[in-house]
């Protein structure tokens, strides 16, 4: 394996790992919304809960989810404020070890520990600077907040297949065109 597809692997899995976090962000705001609205309160949303207003609910969501994510931690707050965000390197960093901190000593732990490790949002490879890092920062989030991801309770589709495998597509097309055999998951299985 020559070094430019190790990096494009490596490059590849973190994009994957920020797709899962939109994706557990999603997933934990349409359970916590969809109880509400069983519960008769149609107006709640928890994106626009100030992170206060949830803790008392933690340990419940926490026993039933296996994980907790503030409202100010979500994908789309961390995503709608990057911009203005000067220390959005600092921020994802800080919202990664939340998640994973919130599983500690349950049985969901085991799912989430080192999830985030590999990204590091505060490489020299993003950028020499802060600012420079945080620009690339806030590409990448643009990139995954743009992933059509639909609710996965209404479609067949794997989405983060799907994204693996565009990803893979991206960073090997220059391998395939050295000879290089390049295969996705979904052209080896079986029908």
């Amino acid at each position: 394996m020559t070094i430019k597809i190790f990096y494009s692997i490596i490059i590849v899995k973190k994009c994957v790992r920020r797709l899962f976090y939109r994706y557990i962000s999603e997933n934990f705001t349409n359970y916590v919304n969809q109880g509400e609205l069983e519960a008769g309160n149609i107006s709640f949303d928890y994106i626009k809960l100030l992170d206060e207003e949830v803790e008392q609910a933690r340990e419940d969501l926490i026993q039933s989810k296996g994980y907790f994510i503030l409202p100010s931690e979500l994908f789309c707050n961390i995503h709608k404020k990057a911009p203005e965000n000067e220390n959005l390197n600092e921020t994802l960093e800080l919202v990664f070890r939340n998640i994973e901190a919130s599983t500690q000593k349950r049985d969901s732990e085991k799912n989430f520990k080192g999830l985030f490790d590999d990204i590091d949002v505060n490489s020299n490879k993003l950028g020499k600077t802060v600012a420079k890092r945080n620009e690339k920062l806030v590409k990448l989030l643009n990139s995954v907040g743009k992933m059509k991801l639909d609710s996965y309770q209404e479609n067949t589709i794997d989405a983060f297949e799907d994204a693996y495998e565009y990803l893979m597509g991206m960073y090997t097309s220059n391998v395939e065109k050295s000879g290089v055999l390049y295969s996705t998951i979904s052209s080896n299985r079986t029908k």
